[in-house]
């Protein structure tokens, strides 16, 4: 029986996801406003911030306060990589392109890849020192972290073209492709979580000195948890580099990194399910609270724009979370086909004789 389910779960999430996949194409395909596609799509870039912040906040611990980064190593690293030669020659004006760099152009998916080894190296660069002091270090050397990495690219301009940035970077990265990669991270994050692996992580969550006591090498599961968190944030920075078409150093500031602590802290801090939910809520509300920051006319009376109001309001809602829902919106469960099916169950099931005489009295 239990086989059987497994085998029935398996194929109603094959057929969900190709569904999913199915209607996004529709919507990339149709005469929809981009503007809701662009919506859409950062919604699965978000996604990915998420569960890999979730790996490493949720299950393993640590907060990192340097995911910012992280995010813009993969995303200069796709940005550079899948740029025209002649492209970079015009588009770098402070110097020329550096010789490492100024012929080198690959497909949109090797550099995917090298973005998320990349951001996977300078993680491990990060952590090995950090995860060695123990305690708050590892929050304050990362938020260090992301401001170097910041000012590396405005003071580097051969190689990153300074506070200028870079433009014209090919957009290979549609609505489909980001949903893709989207569920496929997920998947292996969530199948890491559910594993030996993740247990030892929850293990090191709880009591560190227990889990050392039975042979958990918690500085090395620690370490690879930042390197992999690290991987999949820089393969979401380089979707969105793709995305945009255009970044700055200014694009990397700190409130990448609150996003994705948001997401995690909202959405629930072991559940994938809460995760995607949040990151759409996370998406929808920073777009539509832009009219935050705008002069706002009611009748006679006008209200002045606030620059960096949708900040404040999700610094305010993570502090409701933090009072009301500790669990954020779905805590440690997730959506299962057995759950749902049971709830069919449930309704459908007519009550015993003994349930109604028992009514009855």
């Amino acid at each position: 029986m239990e086989n059987k389910n497994k085998a029935r779960n398996n194929f109603l999430t094959i057929v969900a996801v190709i569904i999913v996949i199915g209607a996004l194409y529709l919507f990339q395909n149709s005469s929809i406003d981009r503007y809701y596609i662009r919506i859409l799509q950062y919604w699965g870039i978000y996604v990915i911030f998420g569960a890999s912040f979730q790996l490493l906040y949720g299950y393993t611990g640590l907060l990192s306060l340097g995911h910012a980064g992280l995010i813009a190593v993969g995303s200069y690293t796709v940005a550079i990589l899948t740029l025209e030669p002649s492209v970079k020659a015009i588009s770098y004006l402070l110097r020329p392109p550096s010789p490492l760099i100024a012929n080198v152009q690959i497909p949109f998916f090797p550099a995917l890849i090298l973005a998320g080894i990349f951001s996977a190296f300078f993680g491990l660069l990060v952590a090995t020192p950090a995860l060695r002091l123990g305690g708050d270090y590892l929050a304050m050397v990362t938020l260090g972290f992301a401001e170097v990495i910041r000012l590396l690219f405005v003071n580097l301009p051969a190689l990153f073209n300074g506070s200028m940035g870079l433009r014209s970077i090919p957009q290979s990265a549609n609505l489909v492709i980001t949903w893709l990669i989207a569920i496929l991270c997920v998947f292996v994050l969530k199948r890491l979580e559910t594993s030996n692996y993740g247990r030892n992580l929850l293990a090191i969550n709880e009591d560190e000195i227990g889990a050392e006591a039975l042979g958990i090498s918690v500085f090395k599961y620690k370490v690879s948890s930042f390197v992999i968190s690290s991987f999949f944030a820089g393969i979401g920075g380089g979707l969105m580099a793709s995305m945009l078409g255009t970044i700055d150093p200014n694009t990397f500031k700190s409130t990448l990194t609150n996003a994705a602590i948001t997401i995690v802290v909202l959405g629930g801090m072991r559940s994938m399910t809460g995760v995607i939910i949040s990151s759409g809520i996370y998406t929808i509300m920073s777009e539509y609270l832009r009219v935050v920051e705008s002069p706002i006319v009611l009748g006679s009376f006008k209200f002045p724009g606030i620059p960096g109001a949708r900040v404040l309001i999700f610094g305010f809602m993570l502090l409701f979370i933090i009072l009301f829902m500790r669990n954020g919106i779905l805590g440690d469960k997730e959506f299962s086909w057995d759950w749902l099916f049971s709830l069919f169950k449930r309704r459908d099931r007519k009550p015993s004789i003994v349930e109604t005489k028992g009514g009855e009295q």
